[in-house]
């Protein structure tokens, strides 16, 4: 192979999804940890990894079972950072892997853990690796013996890098894992939860006036309980939101235990879905929606990002608070063409490559875990006006681009009315020092 392995939107989509080539799915070929993938090949690099997001439930401590390598990787990404102080160690050695001998050290770890801290924990997230996957521990069992002798809720979080493709990933098992703790209590009608992510949504997204204005009083994220009191208050939640696919497991979980139904919405940049999922949301909570205005505020720093630049060329990356695939295909339906795309491809997605066929039949299709990226070369060709998403910048390094990974969840049409305010500024500054 001489180069970086692609396909066209118009290959894939005559494909199929049942064929996606090897070479864009991480579970078909050898997994190539690029500068580009770090933060998504390795759950502790960056972002909201399991570990990170595990320590998302207010008060709580991790002790990490694992490896020494895992171990060193998550020592140094935490230093005296904010979560440095919540972190603890119980190494593996051969003979550990081997015999299984270090759970019984579990149970001694979580009370020396315990008995150590000036205040106690409200929960102990216990995290195991690949190797008690291997292993096939019943953390569980594991668990329960930690809060017999503690009495403080013992929680397992799995960062089993091999189910990845599987039903249940980390970052969606790690999901169910927080709200594990809400116990059944008194409901409140006009309380909502937003579940999804693990930072907030931006301060000025048009969902929370569109509840309030529904008759909801209280919105709880987990990102915004400060005290594990207020976090226990979600379980008062009349229904909840879905608002990003991975978090589909813990709301199925939660209507279960709880009685607390859920509604899912996609985030989108494209305006004219966004204001139908809203519609339908109405629809299915029983009230009216008008958000005529907040569409018109997104679509018009469209029009004013199209009067300033034209209609500059994209590559997207998935290093970003998006879909690479839903984000292209907005772009494109706003009659931005897009060159390149970054991403995974799966069965969810796998829609939106149909559709970016039909209308950019050449774009092509990129997959940052292929160890074929190591040829990667620009192509004068193919270069791009404007990139989106970290990988795509380290691709394209002298091109205008945005990140658009902060920890402030971007949704709705505000999300999209910031994104487009962003990559104006962006563009503007690429003027001033091309």
């Amino acid at each position: 192979m001489k180069e970086a392995f692609f396909q066209t939107a118009r290959e894939l989509a005559e494909r199929g999804r049942e064929h996606i080539p090897d070479p864009l799915r991480s579970s078909g070929n050898l997994v190539y940890s690029s500068p580009a993938t770090l933060a998504y090949n390795s759950p502790g690099a960056q972002g909201f990894g399991v570990k990170r997001a595990a320590l998302t439930l207010p008060g709580s401590v991790m002790l990490l079972v694992s490896p020494r390598c895992c171990g060193r990787n998550t020592s140094g990404l935490n230093g005296n950072g904010p979560y440095g102080d919540r972190m603890y160690y119980l190494l593996q050695d051969e003979t550990d892997i081997v015999t299984g001998r270090h759970l019984y050290k579990i149970a001694d770890a979580v009370q020396e853990i315990c008995s150590s801290r000036k205040e106690k924990p409200s929960a102990v997230m216990i995290c195991i690796t690949c190797t008690d996957a291997l292993l096939g521990t019943d953390m569980e069992r594991v668990c329960r013996k930690c809060e017999s002798l503690t009495g403080i809720p013992a929680v397992p979080c799995y960062m089993y890098a091999l189910t990845r493709e599987g039903r249940l990933p980390p970052m969606v098992s790690v999901r169910k894992s927080v709200y594990s703790l809400l116990k059944p209590g008194k409901r409140r009608p006009d309380a909502v939860n937003l579940l999804g992510f693990f930072s907030p949504l931006q301060e000025d997204c048009e969902l929370y006036e569109i509840l309030h204005k529904a008759g909801v009083k209280v919105i709880r994220e987990l990102s915004r309980c400060g005290t594990f009191a207020e976090y226990e208050k979600m379980a008062e939640a009349n229904f909840n939101l879905v608002l990003f696919p991975e978090a589909r497991y813990a709301a199925l979980d939660l209507e279960k235990r709880l009685n607390i139904p859920f509604i899912e919405l996609t985030r989108s940049y494209d305006t004219e879905k966004i204001a139908k999922q809203y519609l339908l949301l109405g629809q299915a909570a029983g009230f009216s929606v008008d958000v005529s205005s907040c569409r018109a505020e997104a679509e018009k720093e469209i029009s004013a990002f199209r009067a300033s630049f034209g209609n500059p060329s994209f590559s997207v990356g998935e290093w970003l608070n998006a879909d690479p695939f839903e984000l292209a295909l907005s772009l494109l339906r706003y009659g931005f063409p897009v060159k390149e795309i970054f991403g995974t491809l799966g069965e969810a997605n796998f829609i939106y490559v149909k559709k970016i066929a039909f209308l950019s039949p050449e774009t092509k299709v990129y997959s940052n875990l292929s160890p074929s990226m190591l040829l990667y070369e620009e192509r004068k060709e193919d270069l791009p006006d404007a990139v989106l998403g970290k990988d795509a910048m380290y691709y394209h390094a002298d091109t205008p681009g945005v990140p658009w990974n902060s920890e402030e969840q971007p949704f709705g049409f505000a999300g999209t009315k910031k994104l487009f305010r962003t990559l104006a500024e962006a563009m503007e500054k690429g003027r001033k020092n091309p």
